[in-house]
């Protein structure tokens, strides 16, 4: 197969250049945001490069007199600042940059932090920026045709080694050492170093916990009790965690509370690699208990991107009853409900209680129709709403 792998958001990326803004884009560590960037500037000349994980260069950009900035700048038209998240007040000289250059110059900068980099321009960017986040790879990009025999083959691969674009692209073999040197090395990174967190272990066993749990309603008191922190530690914990993009949390969806089960958050994993590197689970998908979970996970995911590609804005949510009716993915968009049962191999009824709602829709996602869910076009709903 060829693995040389185009990202769908290259071309935005490129169509948000040069119109008076910082480009920011975010994404978790490896998942190949200064790669994408480079191969983009390659087509550019007069471009200055500097990595804030480099001491010298995160000097140079502390420095908030723009004399000393244009200095450094000179004769350049684009500056590219990797990690950008390490700089302190890092939003300050963003604002000098893009203000005294307006669209003579294009400042881009990445992170892989949303809370050091998006929450520290927040303010003095108000206005000021585009912001891009960069997932692991997606079918799409993968198979850009959606061809069914070649996304069966490698669907079993994926659910347990994940889309990194590293692993992705590296032989059977060096996959789960990779994966393992991330999880020890580099998932973390940020929150020790900026985020003053000194205990890694702890952070790491709190995520295996979670990773344990996939598919299911997270109760924070439980996993306090089970990993030794206190529940504010736990709350703050994955807080960092979501930020810097890690895992995200889907809340329930619910008007009526006294039919509503529970209002504790699922917690799903941005690329299921990291999650079965820690809990250290590479078994092939016939030996599992967890691939209903995965498939969840998998599904969810691979949706978020494909709303990103097509600039699809929408609230996600899940949704379970007191009576046993579930859905796994509600999208609130368009003044609907658009509702996905996601299952692995059984088929499961449409719970009656779901249309309810006004304009709500459902639709069961499974093997046989899940690169329907992946396409560009939106799913077909059947005239009631139901699967047909």
């Amino acid at each position: 197969m060829d693995k040389t792998i185009h990202r769908e958001i290259a071309d935005s990326l490129k169509s948000d250049m040069f119109k008076g803004k910082v480009l920011i884009l975010t994404g978790a560590r490896q998942v190949g945001k200064t790669t994408l960037m480079k191969s983009i500037l390659s087509n550019f000349d007069n471009v200055l490069n500097l990595n804030a994980d480099n001491p010298t260069d995160r000097s140079k950009l502390e420095n908030q007199d723009f004399e000393k900035l244009n200095g450094l700048v000179g004769s350049n038209k684009i500056v590219f600042i990797d990690e950008a998240q390490k700089v302190p007040n890092i939003g300050d000289t963003l604002k000098l940059l893009v203000d005294n250059y307006k669209d003579t110059k294009q400042i881009i900068a990445t992170g892989s932090s949303s809370l050091n980099l998006l929450s520290n321009t927040q303010e003095p960017l108000t206005g000021r920026k585009y912001v891009h986040e960069l997932f692991s790879l997606s079918m799409r990009e993968i198979f850009p045709g959606l061809n069914p025999i070649d996304l069966e083959k490698e669907l079993p691969s994926v659910l347990v080694y994940g889309t990194y674009p590293e692993i992705y692209t590296s032989n059977e073999n060096d996959k789960q050492r990779l994966l393992t040197e991330i999880v020890g090395s580099y998932l973390y990174q940020d929150i020790l170093e900026l985020e003053q967190v000194r205990n890694p272990a702890t952070l790491q066993k709190l995520l295996s916990a979670i990773a344990l749990q996939l598919g299911s309603e997270v109760s924070l008191n439980e996993l306090s009790n089970l990993v030794g922190l206190d529940l504010k530690t736990v709350e703050r914990y994955i807080d960092l965690l979501e930020k810097n993009f890690v895992l995200f949390r889907l809340s329930p969806y619910y008007t009526n509370q006294r039919k509503t089960l529970s209002k504790l958050n699922k917690i799903y994993f941005y690329d299921l690699g990291i999650r079965n590197a820690l809990i250290n689970n590479f078994n092939p998908l016939d030996l599992r208990n967890d691939v209903g979970a995965l498939w969840e996970n998998f599904l969810i995911v691979e949706r978020m991107k494909l709303r990103q590609f097509k600039n699809i804005y929408s609230s996600q949510y899940f949704w379970r009853t007191y009576d046993g009716a579930e859905i796994d993915l509600v999208e609130e968009r368009e003044g609907k409900l658009f509702g996905y049962e996601i299952k692995w191999k059984k088929n499961r009824t449409q719970p009656k209680s779901w249309l309810d709602y006004p304009n709500s829709e459902y639709k069961l996602v499974n093997q046989e129709n899940f690169i329907e869910f992946l396409q560009i076009t939106p799913l077909s709903f059947g005239k009631t709403g139901v699967n047909q």
